[in-house]
């Protein structure tokens, strides 16, 4: 098993701070945001590697296919956002391009919780125009970081 990714990436308090940006994006929208952390995608592509995340995590289970899941290999410095399949039908193929740049602009300063914060609220905009928050809406997956 990996070591924990966020030993010095993040502390309680930035962890805290991203959970809370993840409660408030997800007021304004049915899609669910979750944030994994990894020391590293052990030599997996990258985008593989979230892939099985997302899967590992049940992201896969929502009602509409609208779970996001932003990727974090710590030590290789990379990051993937990836969409379930009912957000990549209904996107334009630069749809996550924005949210990309905003987190790369933050963690190329070393602003690692600032850049998830800002990146996560931003997923919540993106996905609110296509899957707007309504009252039969229930949290389906959990707030929490998830680490490996």
């Amino acid at each position: 098993m990996a070591k924990e990714a966020d030993q010095g990436f993040l502390s309680k308090k930035e962890e805290s701070e991203i959970v809370e940006a993840i409660r408030k994006a997800e007021l304004k929208t049915s899609g669910e945001i979750r944030v994994h952390l990894e020391r590293s995608a052990e030599g997996k592509d990258i985008f593989e590697r979230a892939m099985e995340v997302f899967h590992m995590l049940k992201m896969d289970n929502t009602k509409q296919d609208n779970g996001v899941l932003i990727y974090v290999a710590v030590e290789d410095r990379n990051f993937v956002i990836y969409g379930d399949k009912g957000i990549n039908e209904v996107v334009p193929d630069d749809f996550w391009e924005s949210t990309k740049d905003l987190i790369v602009s933050h963690f190329k300063k070393g602003h690692f919780k600032e850049g998830l914060v800002e990146g996560v609220l931003k997923a919540g905009e993106q996905l609110q125009k296509h899957f707007p928050w309504d009252e039969d809406d229930t949290n389906e997956l959990s707030d929490q970081i998830s680490k490996a």
